[in-house]
């Protein structure tokens, strides 16, 4: 598995392509304002063929660049948890300021659901359905690089926000200890914004949610 990652937008967030480099298909995890550029020259530098996008929630910072992306590749899928579907048809509704810029909607046409498979190349994720930043939040487990994508669920020595609309504190630190805390510790966690860590580090050293 290939992990390209850029840093992008006003929030600072991370978008993710991964691709095959046997079969050369590709997705996209997230993709933030500012970043469809910078993307759209990593998948014709490698040759890729950009086969989805899923997303981990529908926050603007994560999908402000989705249209821009789908304007180039149209053949390539978006997915998304159904219960987030809402954010990526109104993105301007539901922030807890007034944006003062546009972002465009985006219309997934597919879905996943906790217990799904999706795969790119011969490379397969499991979904895990972590709510609680968001109703529809996942997480995106490699087992076979021991890598999980995680949104905005869990960082490095923090937890996603739980003040926007639809977010739930309780329900976020279920998630942590019952879903991503069931990890291996050796388990690399590349989230939404900040430095990479490990389930295990997360667990010894997080203040907000210890195992």
């Amino acid at each position: 598995m290939k992990i390209i990652q850029i840093t992008s937008g006003p929030a600072d967030t991370n978008g993710f392509l991964i691709y095959d480099d046997e079969s050369k298909d590709a997705v996209l995890i997230d993709v933030p304002p500012g970043s469809a550029e910078f993307f759209t020259r990593k998948i014709n530098e490698n040759k890729l063929n950009l086969n989805a996008i899923w997303l981990t929630h529908s926050h603007w910072d994560h999908t402000g660049d989705v249209p821009k992306i789908q304007e180039k590749f149209a053949n390539a899928d978006l997915l998304v948890h159904k219960d987030d579907e809402y954010r990526c048809l109104e993105p301007m509704k539901g922030t807890k300021f007034s944006l003062p810029f546009k972002i465009q909607p985006c219309f997934p046409n597919k879905y996943y659901a906790d217990g799904d498979t999706v795969t790119v190349g011969s490379i397969s994720f499991d979904i895990l359905h972590t709510p609680g930043h968001t109703e529809g939040s996942v997480s995106l487990v490699n087992n076979a690089d021991k890598t999980v994508f995680v949104g905005d669920v869990l960082f490095k020595n923090g937890i996603g926000r739980t003040d926007l609309f639809g977010g739930d504190y309780k329900l976020l630190i279920s998630t942590i200890k019952t879903k991503l805390y069931t990890l291996p510790d050796d388990y690399t966690v590349l989230n939404g914004h900040g430095m990479k860590t490990t389930i295990g580090a997360e667990k010894v050293n997080n203040p907000f949610v210890k195992a």
